[in-house]
């Protein structure tokens, strides 16, 4: 895909992956809508660093998990922009519970994580596909190494994130006919302030451990995942269905 003059929304991008992507596709030419949940002035930051680079960028706030919110955010995006051309669901939640912990993982944390995680891919790819089958547009999923491995922060988020891999698959043959393709990105583990944040004292553990077993001894930025949602987009517009590994080699 061409970018300049592109539109995208993208799920989340008040922070972390989210926010290198948001600025990252603004600095190859496409107009974007910033989205987050609760963090206005992290979505406040990244669009004032795209448009001091002379980019375009709104921000919308909407909760990712709620069907109705996410079709008035493509609604907003097609409003302001008069097209949507790139769907990026980056948005996420996930609880650290040690998965032999079972009587922890609650209804809550289940119904929090499957509904941000999964649902809400979801009901922002449904509400996006009659505008990217305009222009054969394109929606790529940040998912995680969670979903292809029995390892992650926890039992719901592992099972989300399997899910969410499926759910490309399936949009990917679905949408084929109207020219949407549909991949996903599952990186590692990101050195960004939400994986710290989340691993607490663990987040050393996690690092040396991702360190020592990975083919390439190198932990993945938020800049790093951004860079590889924009090679799918660049890249060839015969590739869909793909679940890319984004983890140094750490799962060979």
């Amino acid at each position: 895909m061409e970018l300049k003059n592109k539109v995208a929304l993208v799920t989340g991008a008040s922070s972390g992956v989210g926010a290198q992507t948001a600025i990252q596709l603004a600095q190859n030419g496409v107009r974007v809508v910033i989205n987050y949940a609760n963090n206005k002035q992290g979505a406040l930051k990244t669009q004032q660093h795209i448009t001091s680079l002379g980019g375009q960028a709104e921000i919308y706030q909407a909760d990712v998990r709620d069907q109705q919110q996410c079709t008035d955010l493509v609604e907003f995006a097609v409003a302001t922009y008069q097209r949507l051309d790139i769907v990026i669901n980056n948005a996420g939640y996930t609880q650290f519970v040690p998965h032999h912990e079972l009587d922890l993982l609650s209804d809550d944390v289940w119904q929090q994580t499957l509904a941000t995680n999964l649902l809400g891919p979801f009901y922002i790819s449904r509400a996006a596909v009659p505008h990217l089958a305009i222009s054969g547009g394109e929606i790529v999923m940040t998912s995680s190494i969670a979903g292809l491995t029995a390892h992650g922060s926890s039992i719901a988020y592992c099972a989300s994130k399997s899910g969410l891999n499926s759910l490309t698959k399936t949009l990917a043959k679905t949408l084929g006919p109207q020219n949407i393709r549909v991949n996903a990105i599952c990186p590692g583990l990101i050195d960004d302030k939400w994986a710290k944040s989340g691993w607490g004292d663990n987040w050393q553990a996690a690092k040396d451990y991702t360190l020592a077993h990975s083919a390439i001894k190198r932990i993945s930025q938020s800049s790093d995942v951004a860079a590889s949602i924009l090679a799918i987009l660049i890249g060839s517009d015969n590739m869909t269905g793909q679940v890319i590994r984004l983890d140094s080699g750490l799962t060979l």
